[in-house]
């Protein structure tokens, strides 16, 4: 796999790889779940509660990502050192900010 032109056998996350699926196909079903909450017309304020929780669930799984990235890929850059590494920490900040700015 490549991203940003590096190659790397895999990726952080890929030990939790089954439950970082489980978990977003029961994001999947909570959005659908929405879907036809407003087919059916329900209550506004109970809409919008099942949106920020599926937006709790998005984000709990970012943070995990995030997490396993930083144990995975930068740490292993930075002990390797080099514009690698500081690329890594750099994509490492852009996705914190994205992740705080929603």
């Amino acid at each position: 796999m490549e991203h940003g032109g590096t190659a790397h056998a895999s990726v952080g996350y890929v030990k939790e790889k089954a439950k970082v699926v489980a978990r977003m196909k029961r994001i999947e079903g909570q959005v659908r779940a929405i879907t036809r909450m407003v087919e059916d017309e329900r209550y506004c304020i109970d809409v919008l509660t099942q949106i920020a929780a599926s937006d709790k669930a998005l984000k709990a799984v970012a943070v995990e990502l995030l997490d396993s990235h930083l144990d995975h890929c930068v740490r292993s850059a930075i002990s390797q050192g080099g514009e690698e590494a500081d690329e890594k920490v750099h994509e490492a900040s852009a996705a914190i900010a994205r992740l705080v700015r929603s």
